[in-house]
């Protein structure tokens, strides 16, 4: 993989990817749905390593969505949870080494309580060498995330006269965070899925027929090759 070939320079600062085609990866094999969440899993940590290692300091992925929770079949979600325990138990100790700092956007605290342990768990673990901040959305949705941001803004009886976009953005989830630069949506789908609506404001849209779980670093790469090639004029 040519990675050198990449301009450091140029990178993106956060990049967010909007994780699909993991069913539609499986029935293509005839396998069960959850054959194909665990295989969109093992390369989303492909995908982890890989920006980890080229210098990308943000990553965030589109996980479940406060629609997915509530309109998928009850034993998927269920796969999903368990899916999701095993992840944080295996790489927990993993990422902690390797400098991989996981967070979560959204509201988590829905779940079920095995679910919400585990979670709390890596969010508690102290990263000493950090590389990358992984973010991923739980339980999420851009629209519920401004109006819950709105909410904190009200109770915390900030006067109107001192609502701008700066203030705003501090009370999103990814507060302290750069917006992200690139949004990347496998899967052949062209929409935005309530996925981070404040943030993407200025990012670059990079679309693909691939299904994520096909989608390796080598195709990553691609990507970020069609990102350089942007002329970014940020609305100018």
């Amino acid at each position: 993989m040519a990675k050198t070939k990449l301009d450091p320079q140029k990178l993106p600062k956060h990049i967010a990817i909007i994780m699909d085609g993991n069913r539609r990866w499986a029935r293509k094999r005839g396998l069960p749905d959850g054959k194909g969440h665990e295989a969109g899993a093992q390369n989303l940590q492909k995908i982890v390593a890989y920006c980890r290692d080229i210098g990308i300091k943000h990553l965030t992925v589109y996980a479940l969505s406060t629609e997915n929770w509530k309109k998928r079949s009850p034993e998927e979600v269920k796969g999903i949870f368990n899916l999701l325990i095993r992840i944080v138990k295996e790489k927990a100790e993993e990422y902690r080494k390797s400098g991989v700092k996981f967070f979560v956007l959204g509201n988590f605290q829905a779940f079920p309580l095995k679910v919400k342990e585990a979670i709390k768990k890596i969010l508690k673990m102290v990263v000493v060498d950090e590389k990358i901040q992984f973010n991923v959305a739980l339980n999420y949705g851009g629209r519920d995330e401004i109006v819950t941001a709105i909410k904190e803004i009200v109770k915390d009886k900030v006067p109107a006269s001192k609502i701008n976009e700066e203030l705003v953005s501090k009370y999103l989830y990814t507060k302290d965070q750069p917006d992200p630069d690139l949004i990347i949506r496998p899967g052949g789908e062209f929409r935005l899925s309530n996925f981070l609506l404040w943030q993407m404001s200025y990012a670059e849209l990079y679309f693909t027929d691939t299904l994520w779980p096909d989608f390796t670093p080598k195709k990553m790469e691609e990507a970020l090759y069609w990102f350089q090639d942007r002329e970014r004029r940020m609305g100018k």
